[in-house]
């Protein structure tokens, strides 16, 4: 499986929020946490943390590793299969010795509790307050492991909230369809009935306003493929979501249906089909970025900040151009509603989003504990406030009712000097290359009483109810677009659940890369079909070599496999 595309699995508005705001320094509020006063841990560490969520390999660096250093007298390694490879976890995993802390898929994580990789913490977390406000969360991940009949505990789940396992707590969805209200605005915001007439809205978009401000050519389209065949989806990352848009969600290597049945991805009566076909038609229009099937994320994401994307279908990507000024003269992007569309949307990960931290099991007793009192203080509201909001009096300042107000908001995007106090350096460039958290930013910090995220500030709220947001509740009926939808009964709202789900025998490990990988060439090429016979063409011959290398196999795996979650889902009330 490709990591790049596992990497900002959950990124949605919270994540947006996480990436836009930062995290924080020695200036933020203290919180509870059984981690000693900084002057106890006398002697420097360093630890090495196993991340598939990193998408940075080295040392720590910035203002970030000035708030660790300060507080715990550490230093962070980063250890990125995205980086360096997918190679490197079966390589460490060998030698016995993964990581200090690890921070994995949780198919990966009951393979290495198997392997003896990871450290029983069961002893000490419970004297860890923190750690132990999400006790039911932790306790629900640890006795799903295949034989812990003992109900020991070996890890934290990430992206945990304290809401519910069936709410659904954000104002917008990971992925919808996200235009430039300006743009769409001066086309008298036509109603849209459907992807055909989305690329319509689009294609005069890009006629009136072929450049940026700047002169660089724009488009309603840039992809980017260095993502493709992962997060446990089969096919390419541009058009694996964009399935959602109409209900259905691909797992493996099926597509499950709004009426929890499944098909295999490869299906015609599918959304990846439709979807596909959706950005074969843009691109015959001219409205995809020629540099899409070369260019990397770190391209197309320069091009977001730029103003050279008319579209955008993550809602997270909102966080690279949305900043209070384009909210106030119109220029942000926001949701809009394609008729004909219904949406599916997994709900707040109460139990967590699938990725695990633990401990590496070769940790000695005294790099333990230093570990166990960081990870206590990460989950905590202190270390959340860091993690969520950023910096105090650089990304956000207190009121004397305790409410944040964001300050900054380009700090991510601009790559903002950062004060000298507090570390210095390039904003992005010190950002916590971790990059990825216990306790998901929607969850209500107890010192507000409002979410980590950013964009649920009553601050926020007030300084954003521009004239755009105004302008877009009173024709579309809702304040926000998660109310358009649910008033509208458009969204499809799937339980949070923490089940185990078996990994790949090798045989199956095998099908399932080779069909990976054929599927997402086939699928670029689809893309850049000449017209709607070589489209079919290209489908029908890609399909054909798939079920030469045993994809009905691999189809039948997974629909045990992922028939586990759904009824555990099913049995959510």
């Amino acid at each position: 499986m490709n990591v790049k595309r596992r990497t900002l699995k959950m990124l949605s508005v919270a994540m947006v929020s996480v990436l836009v705001a930062g995290c924080g320094s020695p200036a933020a509020k203290q919180g509870t946490t059984a981690a000693s006063d900084t002057g106890n841990y006398d002697e420097p560490m360093k630890f090495d943390i196993y991340d598939v969520a990193a998408n940075y390999q080295g040392t720590q660096t910035g203002w970030f590793a000035k708030v660790v250093k300060d507080k715990f007298n550490i230093e962070l390694n980063m250890i990125s299969p995205q980086v360096a490879g997918d190679g490197i976890y079966q390589t460490r995993c060998s030698t016995g010795n993964l990581g200090d802390i690890v921070v994995v898929e949780r198919t990966d994580f009951t393979d290495c509790v198997k392997a003896g990789l990871i450290k029983d913490i069961t002893a000490d977390i419970k004297n860890y307050p923190n750690l132990m406000g999400y006790q039911d969360q932790i306790d629900v991940l640890n006795q799903a492991l295949p034989e812990n009949k003992e109900g020991k505990t070996y890890g934290i789940p990430c992206q945990m909230t304290n809401t519910s396992p069936t709410s659904y707590s954000q104002d917008v969805i990971q992925s919808s369809p996200l235009l430039r209200w300006d743009l769409y605005s001066e086309m008298g915001c036509p109603d849209i009935k459907n992807t055909d007439e989305l690329l319509d809205v689009l294609e005069q978009m890009m006629k009136a306003h072929p450049t940026n401000e700047a002169g660089d050519l724009a488009y309603p389209f840039s992809l980017w493929s260095d993502w493709d065949g992962g997060d446990g989806m089969l096919g390419i990352a541009n058009v694996t979501q964009l399935t959602t848009w109409y209900g259905e969600k691909i797992k493996g290597s099926l597509l499950l249906k709004p009426d929890n049945t499944f098909i295999p991805v490869n299906s015609k009566d599918g959304t990846y089909y439709k979807m596909l076909h959706f950005l074969n038609d843009a691109n015959r229009r001219g409205l995809v970025d020629p540099d899409s099937g070369t260019q990397d994320w770190n391209t197309a994401c320069d091009k977001m900040k730029t103003g050279r994307v008319y579209l955008m279908w993550y809602s997270w990507q909102t966080g690279f151009w949305n900043t209070q000024d384009r909210l106030k003269d119109g220029t942000a992007f926001i949701y809009t509603p394609v008729k004909d569309q219904t949406y599916y949307a997994d709900a707040d990960t109460y139990y967590g989003s699938g990725r695990v931290f633990a401990v590496g099991s070769q940790v000695e007793d005294a790099k333990y504990q230093r570990i166990m009192d960081f990870l206590d203080w990460y989950a905590s509201p202190e270390g959340l406030t860091y993690e969520h909001d950023g910096l105090k009096t650089f990304n956000y300042t207190v009121g004397s009712d305790g409410k944040y107000t964001l300050i900054n908001d380009n700090a991510l995007m601009d790559n903002v000097i950062v004060p000298d106090e507090f570390g210095g350096g390039g904003y992005n460039d010190g950002n916590n290359a971790i990059n990825q958290w216990m306790v998901d930013a929607i969850s209500t910090d107890p010192s507000t009483g409002e979410p980590y995220n950013k964009d649920y500030w009553s601050t926020y709220k007030a300084a954003t109810m521009t004239q755009m947001k105004k302008d877009w509740a009173a024709k579309f009926g809702a304040a926000e677009p998660v109310d358009y939808m649910k008033e509208n009964k458009i969204l499809l709202i799937s339980p949070n659940v923490s089940v185990s789900l078996p990994s790949d025998p090798s045989d199956i490990s095998i099908i399932r890369n080779q069909c990976s990988e054929l599927f997402s060439d086939y699928s670029w090429r689809m893309i850049y079909a000449k017209d709607d016979e070589e489209f079919d063409s290209f489908w029908n011959e890609m399909c054909t070599q798939m079920d030469g290398m045993g994809f009905d196999d691999l189809v039948q795996f997974d629909k045990e496999k992922y028939q586990i979650e759904l009824d555990a889902k099913k049995a959510v009330k």
